[in-house]
């Protein structure tokens, strides 16, 4: 690493860690827990996470210390930049300088890779609820990880198997070119496939420099797929169907499959273009009493007018799940071991008002439902943020890949 870079790193990392949310100076009583939402604060997922992601957190602990009194908990924020290495460089001295004892969110693959594996060195908890590839549950699994709210299986079957299912049999993906653009396409690929349909190419762009897609959009109007699937998120998935609309792939004929977008997405986009895509989410604002009722209360944190997505109900809901079992381990013990509490935290039941009741596999995949949602028209809106209409429910079980397939070592036979 060249002196500038790591003289950046250094400072990125110092200045991610002053303060806590609260502006005040940290406790040093080892009865405090503390947080760290590492997440993207200035590139292309920061309103899918975010600030969205650090309200989340910030309403569990809220929540827990309301309902148990003696508990202490404190929220930090940080940006990772969509670098590995400032993720993992920021983790590190959150672990050794500040006694962070969590970490949550961290949407990009690379850099939840990257943060999972000093997670594991150092016997912290990683609470994964906005970096989607399967290898955090499968070869690369850690006794010390939860990944909480979608992975890629997840989207592939309920995006991939749905429009095949469909008759939409010929594809060409259009992927960020990082772990979990290639980790998507490798997925849905295969259920493509299963379900006899066809990949007649993709085209991987640099991630995150680009913003002008008119490229790829030629190629996979020229390869006359059937569907042309986004393997991307944030800002590229909001540009990347803006331009398919003005370059006229649907008006010819071709379908867009979003393969992760989030609410936040379709409101960028607006109702004119989102209409009619199909998308997969884990967590509906509107779904249910339980979700008007989480949203209501999370409200007075989000930007004005703003509706939680389900990385954002991920951070929430993980953060009170690990805090519930902290505070029933007690917090000494709970800071001793992260691998302790994570096995005590698969060992008990979830149950939150963003996802309803679940459970936590040996793999530490998160199970709960997916839902597969088309997008409205504008005629079809009660008004703003009124935007999904549910189309099919995959259940917990079919969502998460199937335990033995993922080659996780934490699994026995």
């Amino acid at each position: 690493m060249s002196t500038s870079r790591r003289q950046l790193l250094e400072a990125m990392i110092a200045g991610a860690t002053s303060v806590s949310l609260s502006g005040k100076p940290r406790a040093q009583e080892a009865s405090v827990l503390r947080l760290g939402v590492l997440t993207d604060l200035s590139g292309p997922y920061r309103e899918t996470g975010g600030p969205g992601s650090v309200a989340g957190t910030r309403q569990a602990a809220k929540e827990a210390q309301a309902a148990l009194p003696e508990l202490r908990v404190e929220v930090l924020q940080a940006d990772h930049q969509n670098k590995p290495d400032i993720g993992a460089g920021i983790a590190r001295q959150w672990f050794d300088r500040d006694s962070v004892d969590a970490i949550v969110d961290v949407p990009n693959s690379a850099v939840g890779l990257a943060v999972a594996e000093v997670v594991r060195e150092k016997d912290k908890v990683f609470l994964i609820t906005g970096a989607a590839t399967t290898e955090l549950t499968g070869k690369r699994c850690a006794p010390t990880s939860v990944q909480w709210t979608f992975d890629t299986y997840m989207l592939a079957r309920s995006n991939g198997g749905a429009l095949v299912q469909a008759g939409r049999k010929t594809w060409f993906f259009i992927i960020a070119d990082y772990a979990f653009g290639h980790a998507l396409q490798r997925d849905a690929t295969a259920f493509i496939e299963k379900s006899g349909g066809q990949v007649l190419g993709s085209v991987a762009y640099p991630f995150p420099q680009t913003s002008d897609f008119s490229a790829y959009l030629l190629q996979a109007k020229a390869s006359g797929a059937q569907v042309v699937a986004f393997a991307n998120a944030g800002q590229d998935t909001i540009n990347a169907v803006k331009q398919a609309r003005e370059f006229g792939l649907i008006e010819s004929g071709a379908t867009i499959a979003a393969m992760l977008m989030f609410i936040p997405d379709v409101h960028a986009l607006g109702l004119s273009t989102a209409q009619g895509l199909t998308l997969t989410e884990t967590f509906y604002w509107d779904l249910n009493d339980r979700t008007r009722a989480f949203t209501k209360r999370l409200l007075p944190k989000m930007s004005p007018d703003w509706r939680p997505d389900m990385e954002h109900a991920g951070s929430y809901a993980g953060s009170l799940h690990y805090l519930k079992v902290a505070a029933a381990m007690g917090t000494a013990e709970a800071k001793r071991s992260g691998s302790a509490t994570v096995a005590r935290m698969k060992a008990t039941p979830t149950d939150d008002d963003a996802f309803g009741p679940g459970r936590i596999r040996e793999d530490g995949r998160k199970l709960h439902p997916a839902y597969l949602f088309e997008v409205k028209r504008a005629e079809e809106s009660r008004g703003p943020w009124d935007y999904y209409k549910l189309l099919a429910t995959t259940p917990p079980d079919e969502a998460a890949r199937p335990l033995a397939a993922g080659g996780c070592p934490l699994v026995r036979d």
